[in-house]
């Protein structure tokens, strides 16, 4: 083999890696960058007073989950269970959700959990649409960050919020729906599931639900 081959030979290997590092640089310098962003977004939500579930709240519940997830929940807000650990999904209905995502053959680090409202209202009531409207960037904030491929609302206000329809959840559910750019899809709050344990057509509507995010995100 002829020297000035094997030069060129190595400059394009060096080339090739060089690429790869950049690369690789890149993309732990967009994680790290992320990372910061939710951490300060995480910080005003803390010492957020905007509406009056401040003062009745004992921790804001920010989200938690994967930085970088495919895929996203949205609940309407924090319950007894949530209020108390400052943690998303933690009670009954988390556990439900939780057995849910292992069934999608994920785990729940592997996908990013949060709700309309970051703090609980008062004796589990609906969030009022003043609460609503007044919390919303935080979400929106953290969807632009995440930037997941689907978003899996639970429950009708979360999906109210999205999707500017008068049809019921009962109607929304197991449609893929745009949010800029990103597939939405509303499905039955688990904490419905539960309060209707016998209802097994609720069951298989909420799995039919997630068997279409999981062929859309490749993971049957």
């Amino acid at each position: 083999m002829r020297f000035d081959k094997i030069i060129e030979d190595i400059k394009e290997w060096l080339k090739f890696y060089s690429e790869i590092e950049r690369e690789t640089y890149l993309a732990l310098s967009l994680k790290e960058n992320n990372f910061e962003k939710l951490e300060i977004l995480k910080e005003k939500v803390k010492n957020c007073k905007k509406c009056n579930l401040s003062s009745s709240r004992i921790n804001p519940v920010f989200g938690e989950g994967n930085i970088e997830a495919d895929l996203m929940f949205i609940g309407e807000a924090p319950g007894e269970e949530e209020d108390k650990r400052g943690r998303p999904f933690v009670g009954r209905a988390g556990q439900l959700l939780t057995k849910i995502i292992l069934a999608m053959k994920l785990k729940r680090e592997d996908v990013y959990i949060t709700n309309v409202v970051k703090c609980r209202p008062p004796r589990n009531r609906d969030p009022k649409n003043d609460e609503i409207s007044t919390c919303l960037g935080y979400l929106i904030e953290q969807i632009k960050i995440i930037k997941p491929k689907v978003i899996v609302t639970l429950g009708r206000i979360p999906a109210k919020v999205f999707i500017k329809s008068s049809q019921p959840i009962t109607r929304l559910r197991g449609n893929f729906y745009d949010y800029q750019g990103i597939k939405l899809l509303p499905t039955y709050h688990p904490s419905y599931l539960i309060r209707n344990e016998s209802n097994i057509k609720l069951k298989k509507e909420v799995w039919s639900d997630m068997k279409k995010v999981m062929a859309f995100l490749g993971l049957e």
